[in-house]
This record gives C-alpha cells, sequence and structure tokens, in this order.
C-alpha cells in the first residue's frame, strides 16, 4: 500500500460521469455548510464580508488542485479568529493580507523542508487545549455581537462588561441569535431525509426571514458592492517587523498544525483508500492558496476538518468535490450580493457562538484528566483566553515536556517489612543518580543482619544508582544479612557493570521468558540456565498466583496443537498458568470415532469435568506432519500409523476446500494451505464428537481454530470456511 512518501496522490480529476454522480452533489452540501461560516469568521475577526467569501473559493480552488489531499476543505477557520483579529486590530485590514502572504510562503517552506510529519509531534494535549481556548474567546466575543453590541478584543474586558452589555440589550438581535443556537442544537435531531440538509444554512436562512417580519431593529452585515468590487491589494505595515514576522509565524503554525490534524482524521475514515494524504505536498497546496488568498484580500486558509468530515460523508471521491465547492461559493457572491447584505449579524454571531463551544470538547476533557495531563491543558487554555494564542502553544509545549521529562527520570523506590526477618525493597522507574536520596533513604531503614528481597523493575539504570545499590549489598552482607536481587525490568544490573548506561530493550524480558539459551551460549545444560533466569525473574511474580492454583485447576479452554517445539501456546494467546488445558500431538489431530485413547480422555476431562468454555484446534506453518502427508511419505513406522488420522485432510484439500482456496489467495504455500485445512476438519470432527456436542448444546462451548505463521509471527483464525486476520486490538480484520 503506498503512503505518503512513496508517491504523491494522483491530481487528474475522475471521468466526467464520476464527478456528476458523487462529487457534484457533495460539492453542494460542502457549499451550503461553508457559506455561512465563512461569512461568519470574516465578521467576527473585523475583515471585509467579502475577504471570508475570497478565501473559501481560493481555498476550495487552489488548495484543492494543488494539495497533496484527494477530499480536504479548505476556507477560513474559526481556530484562526483569534489571531486574525488580533493582527487587524494591531496592523490594521491590507497589512494583515501582507500576512497572510507571509504565513502562505513559510507553508511552503514547510512543505519544501518535509517537515509535515514533525509538526504532528506536538502533544495532542496542547493542540486540544488551545482550540478549547480560541473556542471560549470566540463565545465570549459574539455574546456581545448577539446582544447587538460591539466584538471585544481582550476576553477580560468581555467578561467585565457583560452586565453593561445586557442592561443595553437589543432584543431583536438577542432574539435572532437565540434562535439560531436553539437551530442549530435541535437540528440533529431531525429525522431524514430533511436532517440532511445542513444545520448551519437553515439558521442562517431562519433568521434572515425572521430579520425581515420582527417589529424590531436588527442589524445586518455591510458588503459594498460586489465580491469582485471588493478585492484588495495587501499593503506593508509601518514599522514593527518583528512582531510582524511573529505573527506571520503564528499564522503559519496554526494553520499548518489544523490542516495535518484534518488529513490525518480525513485518512482514518478512509481506511480501504490506498490514496494516503501526501503531508508535504499538502503544506505546499495551503502555502500557495495562503498567498494567492493575502494577495487578493482574502481571510488565511486552512482545512478544515468539519467541512472536510462532511465532504467524505457526502459521498465524494476526488479534488473535483473540494474545487467545485469554491466555484459556487464564486458565483453566489458575485451574482447574489442581496443575499449576503440580508443576513442579520446576531445570526452569524450565533452560528459562531455554538461553533466556538463546539471546540470545547469534554472527551478531551477527561482524556486529560485520566492520562495526567490536566494541569496542562488547564494552564494552555487559560494563556490563550487571557493572553494570545501563541503564548499559550508555548507554554502548554513546555509544560507538556516538563511533564514528560519528570515521568521519564521518574522512580518510586520503598523498602517494606515481611517478618520479623524478611524485609522487600522495591525500585521502579528510571534508576538514576536523582533517587540516590530516595534510595539511601530508604535503605537505611533495613536493620543489619535482615534477609533482603531487592524486586527492580527499571528500564534505565546509571553507573551512579548501580554503585550505590551494589556498596549497599556488599555492606549488608558483611554484616550478616542477605541480599537477593528480582530484576523484572529490561535492564540488568549485569548489563550497568560491563557497559555504558543505556535505555533497557523488551528482549531482555522475552530472553528471559523463553530463551535463557540466548543469553547463555557456554552453558552445557540449558534447562539448567532457564531455572536458573526463572528463579531471577520470575517466580516471585508467579508464587501469589499459583499459589491461588495449588488445590485445582480452572481452565478457560481446551487447546489442542501440534508438537512442533517452535508454538508456546500461552504465548501466543496471551495467556498464563492456569488458563489453557492443552494437549499436544504431532499434527494436531483429533482421531474420529475414538481411535486414541489419550485424546478421548483429554476431551472428556476437559469437557465433562473441568467445564471448559471452549475447545481451540490450532495449527502452524512448515508443519512436519502436513508436508508427510502431502506428500505421502511411508516411513514403516508407527508415524504411518498416526498420520492415517489425518488421511480425511488430505482428500478434503484436493477437493478443493475453501480454506485452502482461501489460503492460496493469502499467498500461503501448498502445505501450509493443507495445515490450515486439516484445522477446518479437526473441528468438523470436534462438533460431531458426543462429548464436545453435548457441551456446546447444553453450555455454549465455543469451537475455534487457529494457524500459527512462524515467519511472520502472526496467528489467523480458521474457520471451516475461510480464513481471517486477527489485528492487534483483538477484533477480526478483513478476511486474509
Amino acid at each position: 500500500m503506498s503512503t505518503d512518501t512513496d508517491q504523491p496522490p494522483r491530481t487528474s480529476l475522475p471521468g466526467l460521469a464520476g464527478v456528476i454522480r458523487h462529487d457534484l452533489p457533495a460539492s453542494l452540501v460542502v457549499f451550503l455548510v461553508s457559506l455561512p461560516l465563512s461569512i461568519g469568521i470574516a465578521v467576527a475577526v473585523g475583515a471585509p464580508v467579502a475577504a471570508g467569501l475570497i478565501a473559501v473559493v481560493v481555498g476550495g480552488i487552489v488548495a484543492g488542485l494543488l494539495g497533496g489531499s484527494t477530499l480536504q476543505v479548505s476556507g477560513p477557520t474559526a481556530s484562526l479568529t483569534v489571531v486574525v483579529a488580533e493582527s487587524i486590530n494591531q496592523f490594521g485590514w491590507p497589512a494583515t493580507c501582507f500576512i497572510t502572504v507571509l504565513a502562505g510562503g513559510l507553508q511552503i517552506l514547510f512543505g519544501l523542508s518535509r517537515i509535515a510529519r514533525g509538526v504532528l509531534a506536538i502533544a495532542p494535549v496542547v493542540v486540544h487545549a488551545m482550540l478549547a481556548g480560541i473556542g471560549i474567546v470566540i463565545a465570549l466575543q459574539q455574546v456581545h455581537v448577539m446582544m447587538g453590541g460591539d466584538t471585544l478584543t481582550s476576553s477580560w474586558d468581555a467578561i467585565v462588561g457583560l452586565p453593561r452589555q445586557l442592561a443595553s440589550v437589543h432584543p431583536g438581535d438577542l432574539c435572532i441569535g437565540l434562535i439560531v443556537i436553539a437551530i442549530l442544537i435541535g437540528w440533529r435531531r431531525v429525522p431524514e431525509p430533511a436532517g440532511r440538509v445542513p444545520a448551519p444554512l437553515i439558521a442562517v436562512v431562519v433568521a434572515t426571514l425572521l430579520a425581515r417580519v420582527l417589529p424590531v431593529r436588527v442589524e445586518h452585515i455591510t458588503l459594498n458592492g460586489s465580491l469582485l468590487a471588493e478585492l484588495h491589494l495587501p499593503q506593508l505595515p509601518h514599522g514593527g517587523w518583528a512582531q510582524v514576522a511573529l505573527m506571520a509565524v503564528t499564522i503559519a503554525l496554526i494553520a499548518s498544525v489544523e490542516t495535518l490534524l484534518s488529513a490525518v482524521a480525513v485518512d482514518r475514515m478512509r481506511q480501504n483508500s490506498a490514496r494516503r494524504t501526501d503531508l508535504d505536498r499538502e503544506l505546499l497546496g495551503q502555502g500557495a492558496a495562503n498567498m494567492v488568498s493575502g494577495a487578493i484580500g482574502g481571510l488565511p486558509v486552512a482545512a478544515v476538518i468539519v467541512r472536510s468530515i462532511t465532504n467524505v460523508k457526502a459521498g465524494a471521491r476526488s479534488k473535483a468535490s473540494t474545487m467545485l465547492h469554491g466555484v459556487w461559493i464564486l458565483l453566489f457572491s458575485v451574482a447574489l450580493v442581496d443575499v449576503v447584505r440580508s443576513i442579520p449579524k446576531a445570526a452569524l454571531a450565533g452560528l459562531l457562538i455554538v461553533v466556538g463551544i463546539q471546540l470545547i470538547k469534554l472527551a478531551h476533557i477527561r482524556s486529560a484528566r485520566r492520562t495526567g495531563d490536566l494541569v496542562v491543558y488547564a494552564a494552555t487554555v487559560l494563556v490563550v483566553v487571557f493572553w494570545n494564542l501563541l503564548l499559550g502553544m508555548v507554554v502548554g509545549l513546555v509544560l507538556a515536556f516538563a511533564l514528560l521529562l519528570w515521568r521519564v527520570v521518574r522512580v518510586t523506590v520503598s523498602a517494606e517489612r515481611l517478618d520479623e526477618r524478611r524485609w522487600r525493597v522495591l525500585v521502579d522507574g528510571s534508576f538514576t543518580f536523582l533517587a540516590l536520596p530516595k534510595l539511601t533513604a530508604e535503605l537505611h531503614k533495613v536493620p543489619a543482619g535482615s534477609d533482603v528481597l531487592v524486586e527492580m523493575t527499571v528500564d534505565f539504570m546509571d553507573h551512579a544508582a548501580y554503585d550505590a545499590l551494589r556498596d549497599w549489598a556488599e555492606l549488608h552482607r558483611s554484616e550478616g544479612g542477605t541480599v537477593e536481587f528480582v530484576e523484572v525490568g529490561a535492564v540488568r544490573m549485569a548489563d550497568a557493570a560491563h557497559g555504558p548506561a543505556a535505555r533497557g530493550h523488551s528482549r531482555h524480558l522475552l530472553d528471559e521468558a523463553l530463551g535463557p539459551w540466548r543469553r547463555h551460549p557456554g552453558d552445557v545444560d540449558r534447562i539448567v540456565a532457564g531455572v536458573a533466569a526463572y528463579h531471577r525473574s520470575h517466580a516471585h511474580v508467579m508464587r501469589p498466583h499459583l499459589g491461588v492454583l495449588r488445590d485445582g485447576q480452572e481452565p478457560d479452554s481446551l487447546f489442542v496443537t501440534c508438537a512442533d517445539s517452535r508454538i508456546v501456546p500461552n504465548v501466543i494467546t496471551n495467556s498464563g498458568p492456569g488458563d489453557l488445558f492443552t494437549v499436544r500431538n504431532v499434527g494436531n489431530l483429533i482421531p474420529r470415532d475414538a481411535q486414541d485413547s489419550s485424546m478421548e480422555a483429554a476431551l472428556i476431562y476437559a469437557l465433562d469435568k473441568l467445564h471448559v468454555r471452549s475447545v481451540v484446534v490450532c495449527g502452524h506453518s512448515g508443519c512436519g506432519a502436513m508436508g508427510a502427508l502431502h506428500s505421502e511419505l511411508v516411513t514403516g513406522s508407527q508415524l504411518d500409523d498416526w498420520l492415517a488420522h489425518a488421511r480425511p485432510s488430505l482428500d478434503r484439500f484436493r477437493l478443493g476446500h475453501p480454506v485452502a482456496a482461501a489460503a492460496a489467495a493469502a499467498g500461503f504455500g501448498t502445505v501450509d494451505q493443507l495445515g490450515m485445512v486439516n484445522v477446518a476438519v479437526q473441528l468438523e470432527t470436534l462438533s460431531a464428537h458426543p462429548v464436545v456436542r453435548r457441551g456446546v448444546e447444553e453450555r455454549g462451548v465455543v469451537l475455534s481454530g487457529l494457524f500459527f505463521d512462524i515467519a511472520s509471527a502472526r496467528v489467523i483464525e480458521v474457520t471451516v470456511d475461510g480464513i481471517a486476520e486477527i489485528d492487534g486490538v483483538g477484533r477480526v480484520a478483513q478476511p486474509a
């Protein structure tokens, strides 16, 4: 599957039939969503109304044509409202257009330097908090407009001025604004097909009609002449170039981050599509659009997640949709200027209040609280609301980095008494010289002559920490005590003694669990080496669990698999002691008609005595039994008699079993295809077995088949009809 680094998406548009069938209807839906929002954002920042419409046209046509995304929709965005309003207030509108051109140039540099993936490294909690802060600022500003007042640049002034604004509220504007908010909130409950009409369009149309009949004054937006008459050339600002550069960088960063996050979201919605967004090319397209928009008097442009998702859900298939939506905005702005002039300001204020509030996601707040990032979230929001957006982003990133650093270097050290003579010392985390004060304080609690168990779950250890712990252990032993080290983490004390400090690797844990011989190539008796490693690393963890199981077992599954040494059932099923009642034989066979007393005993004991809830048959790739069966090898030994039980699997394979066809389509070889068919045939044998059938009927016992592909370490589900992948979150994905 191609990625953004393999090749850029194709820019050629689909055939005319595809455009008419899919992209034309989608473009009309996006046009109806973008129109009121773009006008509202222009009014909110204090720019000419035409600036918002120009930005939509340029975003749709230029960014749509040149960008790296197929379905993203670009235009003026609420996330830039605060910054653009501040720029207009500080430098004026013509100079802000020049700043927009500069920001577009920076985005082109971002795209050429291929740093798009790096921008996504910004901590999500900071991005979420920035958007929430922007939403609060928008809502505070637009509340005054909805009540007939003016937009205030300071959030503090907006809060302090609310009582005064309430005392001088304009009833008509307030009524219009509240009606718009009510429609936007309640429209989601309207059944289809009416519910498919965009709520912002319905709200603005209703508000415009009401403004004509209400017996009170309602303020409307101002648009002098047509869209073409509103085109303005940018002007150079008068001094303050450092602040101009800072403003351009801020706009470029925010527009780029929102664009990239939107691209990732759209790609996730289209998981089955091979055409992923070329993120660097997308920044080039956005930069070009911002340069054009600023050059002709438009607002800054970014890809907008809401409109992009709307485009996808509306059925768009290509760039034609986003480009056509820009064309519809252009035609509307040139031909229907009087319609724009009739829209009440309070209607757009109500629309933006809802948009602002929607930027505050309760799910993001819960996530920040759950992950311990609530301080970062709250601090970023407060700085964005009461100072400015760039400072809020800097504060959020600094706090996020400080919190990350604290978590990385944090270590837990504790000493506890187990009984009169025994003590346990726990060391968990990154074990560095920073932990020495805490380590010495805890070790001081341990009395001389006691027996000490030191449990270490450490992912990093420097030499200072190693020396301190080793010296204490030697001193404690010299005073008549004992010290036993249990190293569970990825770092070993031996590593710290013989090499530079380095962060541990999880392979240590796999070596401890599965292959002690990997670390002891000179050991004559690998079993003894493995037992020693088990006692050192895992026995103390297993002891409490096995203590519960010492009087009996209650396994969940009967697991029938091959005797092949490469299959470790508990590892590939992520299960532990007491979970699997395992039966192994050559070829994972279940002889029919009770021809094997050992298998019969296992089935009866597992189902009637242990009451397992599932029976699993697991085959594997490169199976010697299946290879011998397929080649019809004759050894003249009892192996021939045993493999005769698998003869039905070979016959079904040669007749064209559906599992074999599915395995062949997935690229498996002939012997592995036979191995999968064998699993399916054993499942059929199980379903006909009286003991198993009774368990299925009376207790709902589940039969399932697995196939372990050794080369890729994948576990594949096998049914009587086919095969399927099992992905990392446990759900069954598409058929392999």
